[in-house]
């Protein structure tokens, strides 16, 4: 059997594009706590002993930036000069304009051309949920989360004291025909730590951890491990690579397992519907597989900037479903609010919540809203009517169900299949029959033998 192979990736909140993904949060959690109302799009770039944060923000409000910086280094684990970046020693500069009144009229409510508080911009976004895990997400991104959780608490801990921040992992599964998890074929993980610790002893310690991690039914003698693979990770962070915020948007979402609508998430308040659209896409896609009538969706959303409703809904329970989509979708529009201002009201999104979604990923999570499955919501799609769905003719079997029978037929007998002219009241017209070899008299045209199946169906023999 071809083995079906898929790779997700996570990496740790010392990873430079994710220390400025928890930067922003930060300050836009900052912004939240004084101002619920507040509109933020915040950015951070993070190098070698420097951060800066920029952005456009409009509050009733203001906040030390550069004590916000620190304290999330500080969280981190960034306190030692050596590191390249320190909490303390880094220089934290920041450049903040307000939001644009042009985008600010099509977002206000009762200003611009709509009455209801429209989009901030333009965009599309994807939501997703599978029954692969206990979270009903993929499985590759859920454990390649899980395994640098496990990292990231034995350096906090002090389980492994030679463990530093930045961190990656990466799992790859085996699926089989019907797409569902087989085992696991190979992980990655790169984790920095101190000089002069010895290869083997990281290797031996990782994969201690990563086993405590993923379930036993996963592994066998054939997976394979890969820990530290160029054998010395020493400098990294920001000091190893540049960071930049809403670079990881695929480690952030379903991790590659889904489509993903190209809109970052971190630094950007609710009204952005990059974000909270994304959320409630993903609460909608989950809710409809906690129901039990689909095993995998996708739901896509689209925006106009200033416009509130969607401009398009789109299910996608890719033939994992015995309900019509049209029908979901129908249920969808009918029971969601999918307008901006609907969206943060149904989710509660206003509230300073952002930083810790900043690494982990932002769904498979327990402690945010749109993660929570409301039974009156799932309801809904328990009862829709389940549709007819017409079995798939495997291949090398002809469906023959609307061709004129002739001939007697016993199951196992071969058939001639002719094409036959008939006159009739409109003249002269086509038509398909099945005969045994005794009843081929007449036959305009033999097309091909057949074999009775039962029903409707015949297999193709070769003449």
């Amino acid at each position: 059997m071809n083995k079906k192979l898929f790779t997700s990736e996570s990496v740790s909140s010392g990873h430079p594009d994710k220390v400025c993904d928890q930067i922003s949060d930060a300050v836009l959690d900052a912004f939240l706590e004084q101002d619920p109302m507040a509109r933020v799009a915040c950015e951070t770039f993070a190098t070698t002993g420097l951060v800066i944060i920029g952005g456009e923000i409009t509050a009733d409000a203001w906040i030390n930036f550069q004590e916000v910086g620190r304290q999330v280094l500080r969280d981190i684990g960034y306190t030692d000069e050596k590191y390249g970046i320190s909490a303390d020693g880094c220089s934290v500069m920041f450049t903040i304009d307000k939001q644009s009144v042009d985008i600010a009229m099509g977002v206000n409510e009762g200003e611009g051309e709509h009455e209801e508080a429209g989009a901030g911009d333009q965009g599309l976004m994807f939501g997703y949920a599978c029954n692969e895990t206990p979270e009903l997400m993929p499985l590759p991104i859920m454990l390649s989360h899980q395994i640098i959780k496990r990292v990231e608490t034995a350096r906090h801990d002090k389980e492994l004291k030679y463990l530093r921040p930045d961190a990656k992992s990466q799992v790859t599964v085996e699926y089989d025909e019907n797409d569902k998890p087989l085992r696991v074929d190979t992980v990655v993980v790169s984790t920095q730590h101190d000089p002069d610790i010895a290869h083997w002893m990281i290797v031996r310690d990782v994969t201690n951890l990563i086993k405590e991690v993923v379930p036993e039914n996963y592994i066998d003698k054939e997976t394979k491990f890969h820990i530290n693979p160029t054998g010395n990770f020493v400098i990294g962070g920001p000091h190893g690579d540049t960071g930049l915020t809403g670079r990881k948007i695929i480690v952030d979402t379903y991790g590659g397992m889904a489509r993903h609508g190209g809109g970052a998430f971190s630094g950007k308040d609710p009204t952005k519907v990059d974000r909270s659209a994304a959320y409630m896409a993903r609460h909608v896609a989950k809710t409809i597989v906690a129901s039990g009538v689909a095993d995998k969706c996708e739901v896509q959303l689209a925006y106009a900037i200033g416009v509130a409703d969607p401009v398009s809904v789109r299910v996608d329970t890719m033939g994992t479903s015995d309900v019509d989509e049209s029908l979901i979708e129908e249920t969808v529009k009918n029971n969601f609010k999918l307008t901006p201002s609907g969206i943060i009201e149904y989710l509660d999104l206003r509230k300073p919540i952002y930083r810790k979604t900043s690494y982990g990923g932002h769904f498979g999570r327990n402690d945010v809203s749109w993660e929570n499955i409301r039974d009156d919501k799932k309801k809904k799609f328990v009862n829709l009517p389940k549709s007819e769905k017409k079995e798939e003719v495997s291949k090398g079997m002809v469906d023959m169900t609307d061709t004129q029978v002739q001939g007697l037929f016993v199951v196992d007998q071969l058939y001639y299949v002719y094409e036959r002219e008939t006159e009739g009241d409109t003249g002269y017209k086509k038509y398909l029959g099945r005969f045994s070899p005794e009843e081929t008299k007449g036959a305009s045209k033999y097309l091909f033998t057949v074999k009775f199946m039962g029903g409707h169906e015949f297999k193709r023999v070769k003449d």
